[in-house]
C-alpha cells in the first residue's frame, strides 16, 4: 500500500473512530462539541503559532495561490447556489447556504492533519497561507450574500453591519490569532521561554488526532436528515467540481508543484461544520448543510485519494 493511501486511510480512520464512539454510545455525542472546541480554540491555534514562527513557504506565491483557490471557490459557490435554488426549488437564502456548503472546505479539523500526513511540514506551511484568509473570506461572503438576499423591498444595504461582523469574526477567531501571533514572534524576533515552548509543543502535538476524532463525533451529532438528494448533490459538487477547477486554476496561475498540489488537495476536502453553523446562524438550510457534510465526508475517503493521484500526475 502506498504511503498516500495509508495516510488517507489513517486520517479518515480517526474520523470513523470518533463517529463509531458516538454511534455505539461509548462517548456521548455532546462530548464531540467539547473536544472540537479544545481542538479549534487551543490545540490547532498553537500548532499554527509554532508553524508560523519558523515557516518557510517554499516559494509559494500567496497572491497566485489565493487567486487559484478562490477562483475555484467562487465558481463552485455559484454552481451550488444555482443548483439549490433552480434545481431543488429552495428560496434565495437557502441558496446561499447551498453555495457556501459547496465551496467551504474543512481545512481546519480535516485539512491540517491531512496535509501534514500527505505533504509533511512543507505542505502544512503552504496550507497555513490559505488558513490565514480562508475563514474570514468565506464568512464575509456569506454575510454579504445573506444581507443582499435577505433585505426587504426598499430596505437599505447595511454596509456598516457587514464590516463589523467581518472584523469580529476575523479577530476573535483562534486560528487567525494563532497565525498572527506566530508571525509577530517571527518578525520581531522575540524569544519564547523554553518552558513556554514545551507547553506549546505538548498541546500542538495532539492537535491533529484530536481534531479528526472530534470531527467524527460531530458527524454523529449532525447526521443525515431530510433533503438527502440536495445534500448529496452539493457533496458531489464539492468533491469533484471544486478540485477540478482548482487543478485548472493552479495550472493557469503557474503555481509551483507543491503549492498546486496543496491547492487541489484543500479544494478536494468535504464541507465542514462551519457551513452548518452559518445555516444555523441565519435560520435556514440546516439539514441541507448537515447532509452535505456527513455524506461528503464519507465519500471523501475515495474522492480525495483520487484527486491526490491526479494532482501528482499533473504537477509532478
Amino acid at each position: 500500500m502506498s504511503s498516500v493511501a495509508e495516510t488517507v486511510l489513517f486520517v479518515f480512520g480517526l474520523v470513523a473512530a470518533g463517529y463509531l464512539a458516538g454511534l455505539s454510545g461509548y462517548l456521548r455525542v455532546e462530548v464531540g462539541d467539547a473536544v472540537a472546541e479544545f481542538a479549534v480554540a487551543v490545540a490547532l491555534p498553537l500548532l499554527l503559532f509554532r508553524t508560523m514562527m519558523g515557516a518557510d513557504f517554499h516559494g509559494a506565491a500567496p497572491w497566485a495561490f489565493w487567486g487559484a483557490y478562490f477562483s475555484a471557490a467562487v465558481i463552485t459557490w455559484a454552481v451550488g447556489q444555482f443548483l439549490t435554488v433552480k434545481g431543488f426549488g429552495r428560496d434565495a437564502r437557502a441558496g446561499v447556504v447551498g453555495g457556501v456548503t459547496a465551496a467551504f472546505s474543512n481545512i481546519a479539523l480535516l485539512g491540517i492533519p491531512f496535509m501534514l500526513g500527505v505533504y509533511g511540514q512543507a505542505g502544512f506551511e503552504i496550507l497555513s497561507l490559505l488558513l490565514s484568509v480562508h475563514l474570514p473570506v468565506m464568512i464575509a461572503a456569506s454575510i454579504l450574500l445573506f444581507e443582499l438576499v435577505g433585505r426587504g423591498e426598499g430596505e437599505a444595504f447595511r454596509f456598516g453591519l457587514l464590516v463589523r461582523a467581518f472584523l469580529r469574526r476575523m479577530f476573535t477567531n483562534p486560528l487567525v490569532i494563532g497565525i498572527l501571533a506566530g508571525l509577530a514572534v517571527r518578525v520581531t524576533g522575540l524569544p519564547v521561554p523554553g518552558i513556554a515552548m514545551k507547553l506549546v509543543d505538548a498541546l500542538a502535538n495532539v492537535a491533529a488526532p484530536v481534531a479528526l476524532f472530534a470531527l467524527g463525533l460531530s458527524l454523529r451529532k449532525y447526521g443525515i436528515a431530510r433533503n438527502v438528494k440536495a445534500g448529496t448533490a452539493l457533496a458531489l459538487v464539492k468533491l469533484f467540481l471544486m478540485p477540478a477547477l482548482a487543478l485548472v486554476m493552479a495550472w493557469l496561475f503557474g503555481l509551483p508543484p507543491l503549492t498546486a498540489k496543496v491547492a487541489v488537495a484543500a479544494a478536494s476536502l468535504p464541507a465542514g461544520v462551519n457551513s452548518y453553523l452559518i445555516a444555523t446562524q441565519f435560520g435556514t438550510g440546516q439539514a441541507l448543510a448537515s447532509n452535505a457534510m456527513t455524506i461528503g465526508t464519507a465519500m471523501a475517503v475515495a474522492s480525495t485519494a483520487f484527486w491526490l493521484a491526479v494532482a501528482q500526475m499533473v504537477f509532478d
